[in-house]
């Protein structure tokens, strides 16, 4: 008798420590690649009826105003600062208001990053798709604060002689490229091309590869920028 109530007994251990397991193993896929749990935050509130689902909250129907609406109202109060919003509602085409949605950016004090919502309504699922997210934040401090009248774009930092640049739209294009590159102190990537651009007060190395990010950098530091399309057209620089 006492053996068979220990069999019970360990059966019924055997099956708690395996619900534990699933239970571990389906909270872990729930939440699989999100940066961030509102849930585990209680100045992020989550809206009535969104569930998680790998990297997105979802709701049946087609809710995006009312989310919005929602996030809008209630962050403030909660501390939190819109460093964006924006919205389909702010298109004039009617037909974006219907199957569109809203994206945002918020901060707070010691809240390290800053924080991103953003919703859509897929029409094909008739379903609203939430996802929080959790970013760094960047800063970028302009090198360039005097416009030259001309610049000089070196292919290499080998070469001596250079691409001269005296188109002002171009130069100025070009400025505000680099200006607003993100300022960047980790480690630099190594990248196959190395060239040169004089902009007369300062003059910039730049690093760059195929699709890969650019590097920028000077005696002011290193800056860090996607592979504008439009860089590449305004230097002339061969990728």
């Amino acid at each position: 008798m006492k053996k068979i109530k220990w069999l019970i007994l360990s059966f019924a251990v055997v099956l708690v420590i395996v619900g534990l397991f699933f239970y571990q193993k389906m909270t872990d896929d729930t939440y699989q690649g999100m940066s961030i749990i509102p849930e585990q935050h209680k100045d992020i509130p989550l809206y009535k009826g969104l569930n998680p689902t790998n990297h997105k909250y979802i709701i049946e129907g087609n809710h995006w105003k009312e989310i919005y609406d929602f996030y809008l109202l209630s962050l403030p109060s909660l501390g939190w600062k819109v460093e964006y919003e924006g919205s389909t509602l702010d298109d004039k085409n009617a037909l974006n208001d219907i199957v569109g949605g809203f994206s945002s950016r918020w901060r707070k004090e010691g809240f390290n990053g800053e924080l991103f919502i953003a919703a859509h309504y897929n029409q094909l699922e008739d379903q609203t798709q939430v996802i929080f997210d959790k970013h760094p934040i960047f800063n970028s401090t302009a090198w360039i604060n005097n416009i030259p009248s001309k610049i000089c774009v070196y292919q290499s930092k080998n070469d001596e002689k250079c691409n001269e640049i005296k188109d002002k739209t171009k130069i100025e294009a070009i400025s505000s490229l680099v200006n607003n590159a993100i300022d960047w102190s980790e480690q630099r990537s190594t990248r196959e091309h190395t060239s040169l651009i004089d902009f007369g007060t300062i003059t910039l190395t730049v690093f760059y590869e195929s699709d890969k990010e650019i590097y920028f950098v000077s005696e002011k530091g290193t800056k860090l920028m996607k592979p504008e399309h439009e860089f590449f057209e305004l230097t002339n620089l061969q990728r």
